[in-house]
């Protein structure tokens, strides 16, 4: 059997996690081990799937460019680690949480960018990474089972290496949003290809990405295989049809000029938008991210 499908973005971040959380190395972990999740829209879809909780997502990239989240609250977690069924607040013990884990004990991180050998990088706006940046290199060093859920929409043209040759909070002159430089990640990268292949033993193949009212970035893939597994992923992609992106609702309003986190972010315009002149901009901006939130169910 043949067939096509189409999958929004957030429909592929549900499609990944759903296919992480199927894995035995990530069964085993959740019953026997320990799970550490750092939170990213994919991430806190899968945080959902474990243990029923959003995570909340800090760095985002918006309209207006490479933005954190502004609300200032901090009453739900970044980074949660999941322990005999259980999940902890970690975000203030990282490096201790880190030490403790061991082989057999699994990784989930997202990307912001993958590249076709199947490497991976993170976005950092804060010096070392802030608390997370802080740890990862520890994470792959610890010899523990890292997993990159990161959506096509995620894949360049060129390598991940040159991206973080060229990337760097320091130096940027003129930036949307902070300047950013970029983390490697090292681990087993799933996008909706690797989910689908994981959920069913089918081939899947990329034939059309991006489009438009709502599936902007999304993806559009030829399934090939035995009736009852293409039917299998069928029936997983109309079961998550319309899904929309996950993360705490408080984290979800970005950034704006006076934040606290200015102090940390360099180089972003938006610190001096009113002398710039770019107030205009900034405030069909906001139209359009109030139209977003009135389409958001939080």
């Amino acid at each position: 059997m043949r067939a096509q499908i189409s999958l929004t973005v957030p429909e592929g971040k549900v499609m990944i996690a759903r296919a992480i959380a199927s894995l035995p190395e990530v069964r085993w972990a959740l019953e026997n081990g320990r799970i550490l999740l750092k939170g990213g829209t994919t991430v806190s879809v899968l945080a959902e799937e474990l243990v029923g909780v959003p995570l909340r997502v800090s760095g985002r990239v918006s309209p207006r460019g490479t933005k954190s989240s502004g609300s200032g609250l901090r009453s739900t977690p970044h980074s949660i680690l999941i322990e005999a069924g259980q999940w902890k607040d970690v975000d203030d013990d990282l490096p201790a949480t880190v030490t403790r884990m061991d082989p057999g004990d699994v990784a989930v991180l997202g990307a912001n960018i993958i590249d076709a050998q199947g490497r991976a990088a993170e976005m950092a706006g804060r010096t070392l990474g802030g608390n997370p940046g802080q740890v990862m290199t520890g994470i792959m060093a610890q010899g523990i089972q890292v997993i990159v859920a990161a959506g096509l929409e995620k894949l360049i043209p060129g390598s991940v290496d040159d991206s973080v040759r060229n990337a760097g909070m320091v130096g940027c002159d003129w930036s949307m949003g902070m300047s950013v430089g970029l983390m490697p990640i090292v681990g087993r990268v799933i996008t909706e290809v690797e989910a689908i292949q994981i959920l069913s033993p089918v081939s899947c193949t990329v034939v059309g990405k991006g489009g438009i009212d709502g599936a902007e970035g999304g993806v559009t893939l030829v399934l090939k295989g035995e009736t009852p597994d293409v039917q299998r992923v069928i029936d997983a992609v109309l079961a998550i049809k319309g899904a929309r992106a996950s993360g705490s609702s408080e984290s979800w309003p970005e950034c704006r000029a006076g934040n606290v986190d200015c102090r940390e972010h360099r180089c972003c315009v938006w610190k001096q938008w009113g002398k710039k002149g770019w107030g205009k901009w900034e405030a069909a901006s906001e139209e359009s991210e109030q139209s977003r939130s009135d389409s958001h169910p939080v």
